[in-house]
């Protein structure tokens, strides 16, 4: 029964790296999505739908209930995975995505959005400049840099696919939270910059959570506030019998 961790864009999978040393369990994953520091399976074309159906892949391999967890993409994608297979989730967690037709893109979101500008960003982006902003949203520096250091060719692709695909995901997915049976716990920065924190209760009473944590944090409490957020991962997972 592992806890089994999702990234979001433009992150990796040790962007889980500090909340990990602060959980005394040791039975964690954190998954490398395809094209997201991870080789792209041959045919996959890195739309929502591929990638939720990657992840149920990973967890049916793993062949009992997780406690599942994931942040910013990572979280739609993974309360997705809860909504359509329950048998495969023990608990479910996720912050910093909205999941809401109501909701407005962040500026970065809509010209990643929109077919031929996000592109240019991509091929014109400052790796240098990109990483300041990140910092300036509270990314340590050490994190905001080995960031930008893996947008490559793949990524930049991967994560352009993934955000045009999911342009109308708040209304296509938010009818099947309903389906969500797990114990959920929704947790978000409380300065996110990219996606408002009322979404936050929102999320939560859509898949009915147990507890919504806020954190003194912005859009990435995992980096910013990691002792906090293992903390209250801890006393989820506790909180539900084995």
């Amino acid at each position: 029964m592992p806890a089994v961790f999702v990234h979001g864009i433009p992150d990796t999978y040790r962007v889980w790296d500090a909340v990990f040393d602060h959980l005394t369990r040791t039975d964690v994953l954190a998954l490398a999505l395809p094209g997201l520091g991870n080789p792209v399976p041959e045919g996959f074309t890195a739309t929502k739908e591929e990638y939720v159906d990657w992840i149920i892949a990973r967890l049916e391999e793993i062949g009992t209930p997780v406690d599942l967890v994931g942040h910013d993409w990572g979280s739609a994608l993974t309360v997705r995975v809860a909504s359509l297979r329950p048998d495969l989730v023990r608990t479910w967690a996720g912050g910093d995505a909205a999941m809401s037709p109501a909701l407005e893109w962040s500026s970065l979101s809509k010209i990643w959005q929109t077919p031929g500008v996000g592109e240019q960003w991509m091929a014109e982006v400052d790796l240098s400049a990109f990483s300041e902003q990140l910092k300036k949203d509270g990314v340590p520096a050490h994190r905001a840099d080995e960031t930008v250091s893996r947008l490559d060719a793949t990524m930049k692709d991967s994560i352009l696919r993934l955000v045009c695909s999911g342009v109308h995901t708040g209304a296509e997915w938010e009818p099947g939270l309903a389906n969500v049976t797990s114990p959920s716990l929704v947790f978000w920065g409380r300065d996110d910059q990219y996606q408002p924190v009322e979404y936050a209760e929102d999320l939560a009473k859509n898949v009915r959570a147990t507890s919504v944590v806020l954190l003194d944090s912005g859009h990435w409490p995992q980096l910013q506030q990691p002792r906090e957020l293992a903390a209250a991962l801890t006393r989820h997972w506790e909180s539900v019998p084995a």
